[in-house]
């Protein structure tokens, strides 16, 4: 079902679990379909003892995409035009991440009428990991 600017506000917000206690084994097959082998995501010995890190953590894109998956979730396939934002925290195993889209203006362009977005993702302890914005195309 495709949003309707008819049925939007500013202000409204759309909200979603993306991950719930994210495993270690999510985070190497990232690696792999994204073909980012640093260490620090997958080699415990290294993050730990060489990086002095806690853990492994997850990628960066691999939160920026979970939280676009929200996006395009609520906005439907095919209307998203800009996407984009800033990692804030790091993304370890084990958490649960809520991303959060909220509508902050609804205007027109050339190809009709497009929501425009604040989107933040944060962990299971509040704390924003991701934090950017969207655009899309809706109907009016």
């Amino acid at each position: 079902m495709a949003l309707r600017k008819s049925e939007l506000t500013t202000g409204d917000v759309h909200e979603q679990v993306v991950v719930d206690n994210l495993t270690r084994t999510q985070i190497v097959q990232y690696a792999g379909a994204s073909g980012d082998y640093n260490p620090l995501h997958s080699d415990e010995v290294f993050a730990t003892q060489v990086a002095g890190y806690p853990s492994i953590f997850a990628h960066g894109m691999l939160t920026m995409g979970l939280t676009g998956r929200m996006v395009t979730d609520y906005v439907g396939d095919g209307r998203l035009l800009r996407y984009g934002g800033r990692f804030r925290a790091q993304v370890w195993p084990g958490d649960t991440l809520t991303a959060r889209a909220e509508v902050t203006g609804i205007t027109e362009d050339e190809g009709g009428p497009v929501v425009e977005l604040q989107v933040t993702t944060v962990n299971q302890n509040a704390e924003e990991v991701f934090v950017g914005s969207a655009a899309a195309r809706i109907d009016p």
